[in-house]
C-alpha cells in the first residue's frame, strides 16, 4: 500500500474512494462503478499534478525521504551490468552504508560508489540508514584509487542525511576520512559523474559528490545540514525545520540557479517512488551524457576543471 505524505491527503482521500468502489464492484457484479471510477481517477491525476507542481522546500524534503523512493541498490540493478561489490577499507572493517565496486555501464567498465539507506527495518539497520562511518569513506578512497590506476570513470550516487556522528566514528577519525575522500575525488584523473538521488547531507555527501558533473533528481535535496539540524542551531527548535528548509536553498532548482549543480533529472509526476523504472532510466541517460562530454578531456584537464568548478562556486554571489 502506498505511503502518503502529509501534503498528499487530498489525493489519499480520492484514491481511497477509488479503492472502495473497486472493492464494492468486485463483491457484487451487478453494481457498475466504472464511470464513477474513471471520473475519480482523472480527478486523482489532476490532483497529483497540481500538488507536485508547487512543492515547497519542506515538501520536497519529505519526497526526498519517502521510504519507497528507489535507493542505491535499485539504481545498481537497473543501470549496471556485472556489478561486483568490494568490501572493507583494509584498516578496520566494512561499512554497509557506502556500497562500492566495479561494473559496466552501457558496456563501459566503471567504478561505482553510492550510499544505501535500506528499504525495510532490517536493511535500514544493516546500512545504518545511509549514514557512513569512517571506514565507509576509506572504502570510497580505495575504490577511487583503483579507478585512477586503471583509468575507469567513476559514478557516484548520493543519498544520505549525513555521516554517522557516533562516538566510535569520531574516535576513528570521521572528519579526516571525509576530508581524504573529498581530496581523492579532487585528485583523480578520471571523469567523475555524481547524482544526488535523495538526500545530500553535509560532508557525508560531498565526500563522494565532488564530481566533474553533478546532477540532482527533481525532488532531491542537497544541503550543508538537515533542516531539523539547522532549526535546532538557529532557533533551538527542531520543529521549525519547515522554516529552515525554506531559507536554506536546498532544492535542485535553487542549486542549479546558484551553480552548485549542473542539471536536474526530471522525476515522474508524484515523485520517483511512483515510477522507479522511469527515473532510473532518466538518471542513466543523464550519466551517459555527462560521461560522453567528459570523455573528450585528458586526465590533467579533468582534474583541473573539477578543482576549478568548486573554487568558482559562490564567487559571483
Amino acid at each position: 500500500m502506498l505511503n502518503y505524505l502529509d501534503f498528499e491527503k487530498p489525493l489519499s482521500d480520492i484514491e481511497g474512494k477509488i479503492h472502495e468502489l473497486k472493492k464494492l464492484a468486485g463483491e457484487d457484479e451487478i453494481i457498475d462503478t466504472t464511470a464513477e471510477i474513471e471520473k475519480l481517477e482523472a480527478r486523482a491525476r489532476d490532483t497529483l499534478a497540481d500538488l507536485y507542481s508547487k512543492l515547497t522546500p519542506w515538501q520536497k524534503t519529505q519526497v526526498a525521504r519517502h521510504p519507497a523512493r528507489p535507493h542505491f541498490r535499485d539504481y545498481a540493478e537497473g543501470l549496471f551490468e556485472e556489478f561486483t561489490p568490494l568490501a572493507g577499507d583494509r584498516k578496520f572493517s566494512n561499512d554497509e552504508a557506502i556500497q562500492a565496486g566495479l561494473g559496466r555501464f552501457r558496456g563501459e567498465a566503471v567504478a561505482i560508489i553510492g550510499q544505501e539507506k535500506g528499504n525495510d527495518t532490517k536493511s535500514r539497520i544493516r546500512h545504518n540508514f545511509g549514514s557512513a562511518r569512517p571506514e565507509g569513506y576509506r572504502k570510497a578512497v580505495r575504490i577511487l584509487e583503483m579507478a585512477d590506476r586503471f583509468n575507469l570513470p567513476v559514478i557516484t550516487l548520493i543519498d544520505t542525511s549525513g555521516a554517522y556522528p557516533g562516538v566510535g566514528a569520531e574516535e576513528r577519525g570521521q572528519a579526516e576520512a571525509i576530508a581524504r575522500s573529498t581530496e581523492m575525488c579532487l585528485n583523480v584523473r578520471v571523469p567523475i559523474v555524481s547524482v544526488i538521488i535523495g538526500e545530500g547531507g553535509s560532508g557525508g555527501a560531498i565526500a563522494i559528490a565532488t564530481g566533474n558533473r553533478i546532477y540532482m533528481l527533481e525532488h532531491a535535496i542537497y544541503s550543508v545540514i538537515s533542516p531539523e539540524g539547522a532549526a535546532s542551531i538557529l532557533w533551538r527548535d527542531a520543529t521549525r525545520a519547515k522554516d529552515a528548509a525554506a531559507n536554506m536553498k536546498i532544492t535542485a532548482q535553487d542549486l542549479k540557479q546558484l551553480g552548485v549543480i549542473d542539471d536536474i533529472v526530471e522525476e515522474p509526476v508524484g515523485g520517483a517512488h511512483r515510477d522507479p523504472a522511469a527515473v532510473i532510466a532518466a538518471t542513466g541517460d543523464a550519466i551517459a551524457g555527462g560521461l560522453s562530454e567528459l570523455g573528450m578531456l585528458d586526465g590533467d584537464m579533468l582534474r583541473r576543471n573539477r578543482r576549478q568548478k568548486f573554487l568558482d562556486m559562490g564567487r559571483d554571489l
